[in-house]
């Protein structure tokens, strides 16, 4: 195997010659530079040093002796250092050089691109020039390096970051090492691509996937609706022209809640006598 064919691998070389600004290293047929801040102390001619290989902005072969444990058919994950419209996102594998994952890979919806401090599970591949680019885990990657879930882990709560997004619903891998299915019903938001996420086991699959929610648990929600209403009430001064007989439209617009969701919410609030309502309006009520 020749030296270009271990861009994107690590393997053993020799110092052939040594520069004021680095060695060459030799295989025994092809020489490549490892540059003086690629190494991490000094070497001597025919010493055997341990690099990983890869093209440095000019296309040039480059040597490392910082191995990252992101090489060639190799997954981890790798923080996103960067996005540039037009070119795709650059991931920190570990090394000087940030390896770029393209435009062309990246969902059409730039709303959904990561950003910067997400996490991907990629590995490295190198084009017909040479050149390495980053290569997303695919459904099958994800499914070998995946562990199965059982039926006590239902209802559990758990995170993760989404591997793939689609209108339909998103997949995630769980710090568990779940394999998981969002789908559009049990999101508010479609995430990013590489976004963490904190969600539920509402199904385990006999494969071993789940089906993962990302709404509160019933008790949740109704806190986070309650506040929403308290939160108009202290606006208006404690009174809302808003109760629970008012249209649907009237209450999605205003508090974002289906009229179900707000009946609730609200129900709750006239139990607890922290509101109450009269002729079409809900009060705040006021300490005696």
């Amino acid at each position: 195997m020749s030296i270009y064919d271990s861009i994107g691998h690590v393997l053993q070389l020799d110092v052939a010659r040594k520069a004021d600004f680095g060695y060459f290293l030799t295989d025994g047929t092809e020489d490549v530079l490892l540059h003086r801040n690629e190494a991490q102390q000094d070497l001597e001619l025919d010493d055997k040093v341990e690099v990983f290989l890869y093209t440095d902005s000019q296309g040039r072969i480059a040597a490392t002796t910082t191995i990252p444990k992101i090489t060639v058919g190799e997954y981890e994950w790798a923080e996103v250092s960067d996005v540039k419209p037009g070119l795709g996102v650059f991931l920190d594998i570990g090394i000087q050089k940030d390896m770029l994952l393209g435009e062309e890979d990246l969902p059409v919806h730039r709303s959904v691109w990561p950003q910067t401090g997400d996490l991907l599970y990629i590995t490295l591949r190198v084009n017909r020039n040479n050149r390495i680019y980053v290569k997303l885990a695919t459904d099958p990657i994800i499914e070998e390096n995946s562990v199965k879930a059982t039926r006590a882990d239902f209802n559990k709560s758990i995170h993760g970051y989404i591997y793939r997004t689609a209108k339909v619903g998103s997949w995630i891998f769980t710090a568990e090492g779940y394999k998981g299915f969002i789908h559009e019903s049990q999101r508010k938001v479609e995430p990013r691509l590489g976004e963490k996420v904190e969600g539920r086991i509402i199904d385990v699959k006999e494969d071993g996937t789940i089906n993962v929610s990302l709404l509160p648990r019933k008790e949740e929600a109704l806190d986070v609706d309650a506040e929403k209403i308290l939160s108009v009430l202290a606006e208006r001064n404690g009174a809302m022209p808003y109760w629970d007989k008012s249209m649907p439209e009237e209450i999605q617009n205003k508090f974002q809640l289906s009229k179900a969701a707000f009946k609730r919410a609200l129900g709750r609030l006239m139990k607890e006598g922290k509101v109450y309502q009269e002729e079409g309006w809900t009060y705040t009520k006021r300490d005696e």
